[in-house]
């Protein structure tokens, strides 16, 4: 028979055996990614929200940020730089997920848009980070060679090359390494909009959903700027967009150069 340490020592084995590793665990996401499609879509402004009394807020199901709309001048790139957070589960077991970027156009031009950002999603205590690019409405694509941890600092920047071609770029200024990418598409930019957003996208598998949104903290988008065919502006005279999905989920401010989105 055997003894009651014995048992304990052998439940403890399985157990630390059955926990997967880091590389287990983004090899299950990559996997897991392959299956499905994942997109950032353009803003989902809501016509009747439960709270309007920030007169200079906007708010959508899926966009939380600053936005920049042209009136004559036209956007040629947008750049901005923030710390990788650490999301936390809001409740349950299913993934949550949420997304930093920066993009051109898909608010008041919504036929395109041009955007690159990092995924920070959670699974219990597990997180990943996955960096990506999309012109939209084409669906996402991952960047391979670059990889991410919480508190790294990540420039993101998406750059004009014409109408239906542009360059995505993302440095990983804590670990060295810069990934980018030339991408073109049928569909056409406008110009008309600069965006600096953290967004709950959607995957699409035999149907396209908005994913769980994951409680990110706070994203801080520093050194942020848009290039116009004019000149170089900052966000401070943005349109402010805070995410709302039965309640307010987050707060938005700009501050010169800077703009803060907080998960409440």
């Amino acid at each position: 028979m055997l003894s009651a340490a014995f048992l304990v020592q052998a439940l403890l084995a399985t157990a630390a055996f059955a926990i997967p590793s880091g590389k287990e665990r983004m090899a299950s996401r990559r996997s897991r990614r392959s299956d499905v499609t994942r997109q950032s879509k353009p803003v989902n402004l809501i016509t009747n929200p439960q709270t309007t009394n920030v007169s200079h807020v906007e708010y959508s199901e899926n966009w939380a940020g600053a936005v920049l709309v042209a009136s004559t001048a036209t956007y040629k790139a947008v750049t901005g730089t923030f710390t990788v957070p650490t999301p936390k589960s809001t409740g349950g077991s299913s993934e949550q997920c949420a997304s930093a970027w920066v993009g051109i156009d898909g608010d008041t031009c919504d036929s395109a848009i041009l955007q690159t950002g990092v995924d920070f999603c959670v699974t219990g205590s597990s997180v990943s980070y996955d960096g990506w690019y999309e012109f939209y409405p084409d669906f996402a694509d991952d960047f391979s060679g670059i990889s991410f941890s919480a508190g790294d600092s990540v420039t993101v920047t998406a750059t004009v090359i014409s109408t239906t071609e542009g360059t995505l770029t993302i440095e990983n200024n804590s670990k060295g390494t810069t990934v980018s990418t030339t991408v073109s598409s049928s569909s056409k930019l406008c110009e008309y909009n600069a965006e600096w957003i953290v967004e709950d996208f959607e995957e699409c598998g035999s149907t396209c959903e908005l994913v769980p949104f994951a409680n990110f903290g706070t994203v801080e988008f520093t050194g942020a700027e848009a290039t116009t065919s004019s000149g170089t502006v900052t966000p401070a005279a943005a349109t402010l967009i805070d995410i709302e999905q039965n309640s307010v989920l987050t707060s938005v401010s700009v501050s010169g150069s800077s703009v803060t989105v907080s998960y409440v």
